[in-house]
């Protein structure tokens, strides 16, 4: 059986994603990738009017979350295995909420080009949680 070299840990906002990956990746001495929600400059105006943001704020997350996947493609020498706290398709999920019936093809092409040359977990977590718990986690957060 051959050593894991990256696993995603996936599951609802506030289920404990990025502390289990942070734990993991120090324990097994992996590369860490995070999600990089907080650089998304279209957020905030989502939230606010989400039927107006949504398309800008997929494209940015398909974007960023792309870069961050091609990195994972250069070799680290330090590192045999790599932790991170989202899955790269978890996007198209997302999308399908969000995306209008005219922006969801654009949006469709668009990652069908990117994700040609992803890597795939070979692990993937899957975290649950009750909602009440969720929503605490979330407030304690401020989000």
């Amino acid at each position: 059986m051959r050593n894991l070299y990256y696993i995603a840990i996936e599951g609802p906002i506030g289920v404990g994603k990025t502390s289990l990956a942070n734990l993991m990746a120090k324990e097994l001495g992996a590369r860490l990738v995070l999600e990089e929600f907080e650089e998304n400059p279209f957020l905030s105006d989502f939230y606010k009017d989400t039927r107006m943001y949504a398309f800008q704020t997929q494209l940015f997350f398909l974007l960023s979350r792309y870069r961050q996947q091609a990195e994972l493609q250069q070799i680290d020498i330090f590192s045999k295995s790599i932790v991170s706290d989202y899955m790269f398709m978890k996007d198209r999920i997302f999308a399908s909420l969000n995306l209008s019936d005219k922006e969801m093809p654009l949006y469709n092409n668009v990652a069908n080009i990117l994700e040609k040359t992803m890597i795939y977990p070979d692990l993937i977590i899957f975290l649950q949680s009750d909602t009440e718990r969720l929503m605490r986690n979330i407030k304690k957060r401020g989000r």
